[in-house]
């Protein structure tokens, strides 16, 4: 069975969506086509020199435009991944060096990438009914500094989690996950891929991550399996419905390649004297890359650690078993290998103008070709992202698995697409249990609504999107609409009566993320609750008042 994070169901609703504009992308397909065609309209403007004057004018005013656009500086940010198989074991009590969390430049964003999480039977209902003990600690790691987790997707051990600054999140947007089994012939998620996709700022990424078939003789049917998931792993999209169409895109995980042809008392000796460009060579993944034309597409920082398999448990020493085979099991001792890797693909200048412009002529009868002068302005508007490695390494000190953790801390330059969020909300008046409150927001920007979208309210220093102490749905809850602002309905029985500090939140569901967060306001105490001695209780996700006298009977 296969989970990614859905949305409030407390109810049965119809989703009459109602969408109030175009997305982005087909906005600025159609103005390159109207440049296209504007192109043509000047070889055949009249002599008269004063409508040519007019145009001249309004085309400098565009240029000017899109020039205060162009201005823009690219801006920095973190990324920070990390790969991990965690041999099914349960997480230790501390990430916060794997998270690189003591550093002087904090992350923006963090993509996890486990492997073999446990999911045994009652291990993986019990995972799909609350929070996996994974996720757990992640969240309540990185909860108080800031980070909000955006979404996750499990497949039986496979497990991706993506978390963001609070301040991102309203510019993330398109969220959508997916999942590609390849264990026995497509039909088991033993292995396989999950991925994550999300328009960051306006630019594609996704984020794919793998196990692939295990043993050193199996490095071809790997390179298989590797293909087929990104022919085959879709989106429910027009625009980017493959993981190859986004403009960046990270594969990691375990990949299983292993190191050919040496011997172990070679390899050990390259490995203790940290001579390790010495099995670059024979590395399976390198030696793939040569011969496969997709795979060269990805990049990979220098493997300066030691091979991250197969360790003694809570060790830094490679496996010692005994040979021993037993009833056709084979005992032997693994060769230490770089199993477990971190690459990314950056889609060219070329590759990125090439797929907007199919867009632009996809579903239309006639099709048009690109030359000259009209490509090179479609190049132009093409904004990149530049990726560049900050490090890449292995932390020895986890020992829990066989396997030791991989992370990769990457900087992302890029121009943002869009500055401001798509909704703007506030809480009105002061807000108490005793009296039922207002939330108003205002559309800064069109986006495709729905009847699903609703307006969260949350503590400060919340976990998820779906950590909401309570929610109201902005169309069956909406008590006033004009062009400027829309109000909803808040009745106080669903308030806090204790008070504290939260904040409000604006989901959409088609989108599948929030993209609107109101300043932080106080909720005060209830009246009701100060003269009568109550304290707050959490039902359902809704705060609920229970007697303060713990002791009495029932």
């Amino acid at each position: 069975m296969e989970d990614a994070e859905g949305l409030p169901g407390l109810r049965a609703r119809s989703d009459s969506m109602a969408s109030t504009a175009s997305v982005s992308t087909s906005g600025r397909l159609l103005l390159r086509q109207r440049v296209v065609q504007l192109m043509t309209c000047v070889e055949d403007l009249s002599s008269d020199e004063e409508l040519q004057e007019e145009v001249s004018r309004t085309l400098n005013e565009a240029f000017l435009l899109c020039g205060k656009r162009g201005a823009r500086e690219e801006e920095r940010f973190r990324l920070h991944m990390v790969t991990w198989n965690v041999g099914t074991a349960a997480p230790p009590s501390d990430v916060s060096s794997l998270l690189e969390l003591d550093s002087e430049k904090p992350a923006d964003l963090f993509v996890i990438g486990l492997q073999e999480v446990n999911s045994r039977l009652l291990n993986f209902i019990n995972d799909m009914t609350f929070e996996d003990p994974w996720s757990r600690l992640l969240m309540d790691t990185l909860a108080p500094l800031g980070y909000v987790k955006l979404i996750s997707i499990r497949m039986q051990g496979l497990l991706l989690l993506l978390f963001a600054k609070q301040a991102h999140i309203t510019f993330i947007r398109d969220i959508q996950a997916s999942y590609t089994r390849t264990g026995i012939y497509g039909y088991w998620g033993n292995k396989g891929g999950v991925s994550v996709r999300m328009s960051f700022y306006g630019h594609l990424i996704c984020f794919l991550n793998c196990h692939l078939m295990a043993h050193m003789e199996n490095a071809s049917q790997r390179v298989d399996e590797i293909e087929h998931i990104l022919e085959t792993h879709a989106f429910d999209t027009d625009n980017v419905p493959n993981i190859l169409d986004h403009k960046v895109v990270f594969w990691f995980g375990d990949l299983n390649f292993r190191i050919a042809d040496h011997g172990m008392h070679f390899m050990r000796e390259a490995i203790n004297n940290k001579r390790f460009h010495l099995l670059w060579e024979k590395d399976q993944l390198n030696m793939a890359k040569k011969k496969e034309a997709f795979l060269r597409e990805f990049q990979e920082g220098p493997l300066r650690f030691k091979p991250t398999y197969k360790y003694d448990l809570h060790s830094e020493t490679y496996d010692t078993r005994e040979q021993k085979t037993w009833l056709g099991f084979n005992g032997k001792k693994r060769k230490p290998a770089w199993t477990d890797r971190i690459l990314w693909r950056v889609m060219s200048s070329d590759q990125d103008a090439a797929e907007e412009a199919e867009t632009n002529v996809k579903g239309e009868e006639q099709e048009e070709e690109w030359k000259g002068e009209e490509q090179t302005q479609v190049k132009e508007l093409v904004s990149p992202v530049k990726v560049t490695l900050d490090s890449y390494t292995s932390h020895m000190s986890y020992g829990i698995s066989d396997h030791k953790p991989v992370t990769g801390t990457f900087i992302l330059e890029l121009k943002k697409m869009f500055q401001t969020p798509l909704v703007q909300l506030c809480a009105e008046g002061e807000w108490s249990a005793d009296q039922d409150a207002l939330i108003t927001y205002s559309i800064l920007e069109p986006f495709p609504s729905s009847t699903w979208d609703w307006i969260g309210l949350y503590k400060v220093g919340f976990r998820s999107y779906s950590d909401y102490v309570t929610y109201v749905w902005v169309k069956d809850d909406e008590v006033l609409y004009n062009e400027e602002a829309v109000q909803v309905y808040v009745g106080m029985n669903e308030i806090p009566v204790l008070g504290g500090e939260f904040l409000l939140c604006y989901y959409s569901s088609n989108l599948q993320c929030i993209i609107g967060i109101s300043a932080p306001f106080q909720i005060h105490e209830s009246k009701v609750a100060i003269e009568g001695g109550l304290a707050s209780g959490n039902i359902g996700g809704l705060e609920n008042a229970t007697s303060l006298d713990s002791n009495q009977d029932f």
